[in-house]
């Protein structure tokens, strides 16, 4: 299905192509200045932690829906080995198979092309399997840290968790800013709570990996007008799935990654989190979230850490 008139006039608004020069590689991430992480740091009273990932693991949140995408296959390579001579001292190794986005992760800017283009302009096959991604690869996020924000509109709505298939618009965002008292500005990381992560952590990972409540194709001009630096969420697809739009696929990703220069994360798990500034009375933190530096890679598992 050609992409409609409707997604053609939405990326025209949203566009940063050229806006930090032609030959940018991060995008948003432009946007957190050396006065963001300042300001960010400044949010930090308590010094309470909370970590937003997942763990990885075996039996983890990729049941095989999307090809490729395998869970980790975490081996021992040796195991109290005795590497000089009997009786001195030992070492353990282990080793990891698993795809990049398998867990808890940042989506780069080539994650997503459409009309054989990527960020800033560059053509779609830059990407190959020898050179992998030549542009804009997760190694060029070299420090996410910012001020992060949780708009949390399951408890904004009153919910545990959004329901399946429901669409987080941008009436929600703003009742989730009213709700934390708090307001989103440029160079900031969101982190949107649906609630659905509940799924996963209770074991059902079939009902999480299937329908799922997610970000509206009406959201993308939300965070651009705002100038966010990233967002992130606690579901497998990020946008509502299925599509709002029928037979139009991840056009929030191509929005956000291809048009905006936006990364984006999902598998976040924010339930700690939505605790936490709930019983702090503050949604707002410092946030460390630096994906693992894979050269060429379109996506990396991530460990993010709010401190309030």
């Amino acid at each position: 299905m050609p992409l409609p008139p409707e997604f053609h006039e939405i990326a025209k608004r949203v566009n940063n192509w050229g806006r930090w020069g032609e030959s940018d590689e991060i995008g948003t991430l432009n946007l957190i200045t050396d006065a963001v992480v300042r300001e960010a740091v400044a949010t930090v009273r308590a010094g309470r932690r909370v970590a937003l990932a997942v763990p990885l693991r075996q039996r983890g949140i990729q049941t095989g829906l999307i090809p490729g995408r395998v869970n980790p296959l975490h081996t021992m390579t040796s195991v109290n080995r005795e590497e000089f001579a009997p009786g001195s001292v030992a070492t353990s190794d282990d080793t990891v198979t698993m795809g990049l986005q398998a867990g808890t992760h940042w989506d780069a800017l080539p994650h997503v092309s459409h009309g054989g283009r990527i960020y800033n302009g560059r053509p779609a096959d830059s990407i190959t399997a020898h050179a992998r991604a030549v542009f804009s690869g997760v190694e060029k996020a070299r420090h996410v840290v910012s001020r992060g924000v949780l708009l949390d509109v399951a408890r904004a709505r009153g919910v545990d968790r959004l329901t399946p298939g429901r669409a987080v618009t941008p009436e929600d965002l703003e009742a989730a800013e009213d709700m934390g008292a708090v307001s989103v500005g440029p160079g900031d990381v969101v982190v949107v709570r649906t609630g659905h992560m509940q799924r996963y952590l209770a074991g059902d990972r079939r009902a999480y990996g299937s329908a799922s409540p997610g970000l509206s194709i009406r959201t993308p001009e939300w965070f651009h007008a705002r100038d966010v630096a990233a967002v992130a969420n606690d579901t497998l697809c990020f946008e509502v799935f299925p599509p709002e739009i029928d037979g139009l696929w991840l056009p929030v990703h191509a929005l956000h990654l291809v048009e905006m220069g936006m990364m984006q994360g999902q598998n976040w798990n924010l339930e700690e989190l939505s605790a936490a500034c709930a019983e702090e009375g503050r949604y707002a933190f410092l946030l460390a979230a630096t994906p693992e530096p894979f050269e060429g890679a379109v996506g990396a598992p991530v460990a993010p850490v709010a401190v309030l």
